[in-house]
């Protein structure tokens, strides 16, 4: 039952997908390749800004653990 019910609200099989893609094609046409670009232009865009906010999250540890090191030592030297 449980079986049923994700496979009626789940991805879509192979042919689902050829009648989503001729459906593309009759709405969009000549722009579906402009639109495809666009598409992966906005994932490459985010891609980075998900590279970028991960470096400066590294970047803060790193320089957390050095702050932490210095103050250990300055610690254990008095």
């Amino acid at each position: 039952m449980t079986h049923d019910l994700l496979a009626m609200f789940g991805l879509p099989s192979g042919s689902e997908w050829i009648i989503i893609l001729i459906i593309a094609v009759l709405i969009f046409g000549r722009r579906l390749p402009e639109i495809a670009r666009g598409l992966g232009k906005s994932i490459t865009e985010f891609k980075k800004g998900v590279k970028d906010t991960e470096d400066d999250v590294k970047n803060a540890l790193d320089e957390s653990d050095k702050i932490a090191e210095e103050h250990g030592k300055n610690t254990s030297a008095n």
